[in-house]
């Protein structure tokens, strides 16, 4: 009999094997339930292609076989395996990174540490920058830390620390000195300004990654306290509609269908409620009802919950949802899922966001909370895929260049739209697509009331 559950498992299995993108790539199947197969895929993003191509994925479920480009899926290694790999699928970041001259420049890197963000650590040095970085000891892949040390890079990540050894580690990392930080949640920007703005005062800029992290930024610009520029990265249309969307709702339920197997549980034992439609809960709900789960969504702001209906999910009140639901928290808000939320729920994860999103009274409150609270894909996987943070880290390159041509004043500044032109350009390129030229559009009489648009009445 055939498992109905193998073309989920196959599929999983080769994300969390390669950290790799299904959206947008190019997919051929074979075996038994070949055509479930094939529609998980579609509804996953993926391009069904007969023919060999570049970057195509060949998924066999009778031999239990994946294959990219031709050859067996291969094994990545240690952790200087991984990032070798990560670099092999990261080549927008890399022509990005060709546009810069950064000899002498400081650069500090404040992200996730995993392969991808050691790739753009050694992008950068490339270019001539002094990099150090840091990272979060919830953040920090110890074996990732350890490879870029021994290349000589300066590391401040440690899983261990916790409390004043761990403000001690960051406030040491900024007190180094930098002309730039990249910075993830804004918590060093943040930790500068608080501990010590005459270190700000010193710096070029910064390019924060991440919408939690410019929400208390324009705060701070707003009271007049933000001392440093700061390049928008989030905001560009080339990492929110990417990495949001397609990156952290693949990566985040995927490793939530993990964590719920080696539990026993699988994905569509229960219903799941997403919290938030932003850009991060919209990719989550279309990831799991991709997986055929059943999903709801709660959203406090009417507009996108009438988004959420009109894009099939039924909407309501969390509470009334919850019972008995998979809860995944994807609004980036502090104590999001409450003690209440917790105790009708059946599973609890957070799909990106920020420390404490299940309130501290949320976590023993009833629900299995996956992944220690944080955000799933991170405590429990790699991160976003490794072509999702190509795109990103091609934003971050070209924010950086952007800075450093500009050297605009204190505040947060909006990238142009060249900056996304110029990014999905290369990335269609990489991805071997070829779209039409832009065209002249003839507008004159368009806005004349006797143009024979308006003639004849009508709608």
């Amino acid at each position: 009999m055939t498992d109905p559950r193998a073309p989920e498992r196959i599929v999983r299995r080769f994300a969390r094997a390669s950290n790799l993108m299904l959206a947008g790539r190019p997919f051929g199947v074979r075996g038994a339930d070949a055509s479930g197969l094939h529609d998980l895929l579609v509804r996953l993003g993926g391009i069904p292609s007969p023919e060999p191509t570049p970057g195509r994925v060949e998924f066999d479920l009778d031999a239990d076989t994946v294959h990219l480009d031709g050859a067996p899926l291969p094994e990545r290694g240690d952790a200087a395996g991984r990032i070798s790999f990560a670099r092999a699928h990261m080549p927008v970041s890399a022509a990005m990174a060709e546009r810069l001259d950064l000899t002498r420049l400081r650069v500090g890197v404040a992200m996730v540490l995993e392969p991808k963000t050691a790739v753009l650590s050694l992008l950068l040095r490339e270019r001539g920058a002094e990099v150090s970085v840091y990272a979060h000891p919830d953040e920090t892949d110890p074996a990732v830390a350890d490879a870029l040390r021994a290349q000589g890079f300066a590391v401040t990540a440690d899983p261990a620390p916790s409390g004043a050894e761990e403000l001690a580690a960051a406030r040491a990392f900024l007190r180094a000195g930098l002309d730039v930080l990249l910075d993830d949640g804004a918590h060093l920007i943040r930790l500068a300004h608080d501990d010590d703005p005459s270190l700000v005062a010193d710096w070029i800029g910064a390019c924060e990654e991440t919408t939690s992290g410019l929400t208390p930024l324009r705060r701070m610009r707003d009271a007049g306290i933000l001392r440093t520029a700061v390049m928008a990265v989030n905001d560009a249309r080339t990492k929110t509609m990417f990495d949001n969307r397609y990156g952290t709702g693949q990566s985040c339920v995927f490793a939530i269908a993990d964590l719920l197997e080696e539990r026993g549980i699988a994905l569509t034992d229960q219903p799941a409620l997403v919290l938030g439609y932003g850009p991060v809960g919209r990719g989550v709900a279309a990831h799991l009802r991709a997986l055929s789960v059943e999903v709801r969504v709660a959203e406090t702001d009417p507009v996108r919950a009438l988004e959420a209906r009109h894009d099939g999910f039924p909407t309501g009140p969390a509470h009334e949802l919850a019972t008995g639901a998979l809860v995944v928290s994807a609004t980036g808000v502090p104590g999001t899922v409450t003690a209440d939320l917790s105790a009708v729920a059946r599973v609890v994860a957070v799909a990106g966001g920020v420390p404490g999103e299940v309130a501290a009274d949320g976590v023993d409150a009833g629900a299995e909370v996956l992944g220690g609270g944080g955000a799933v894909n991170i405590t429990a996987a790699e991160g976003n895929p490794i072509e999702i943070m190509d795109l990103s880290f091609a934003v971050q390159l070209a924010a950086l260049d952007d800075l450093l041509r500009r050297r605009p004043a204190p505040g947060v500044h909006a990238l142009g739209p060249e900056v996304d032109d110029l990014v999905a350009r290369e990335a269609l390129r990489a991805r071997g697509a070829e779209i039409d030229p832009p065209r002249p559009v003839d507008f004159e009489g368009l806005d004349d009331w006797r143009s024979p648009r308006y003639a004849g009445g009508g709608r």
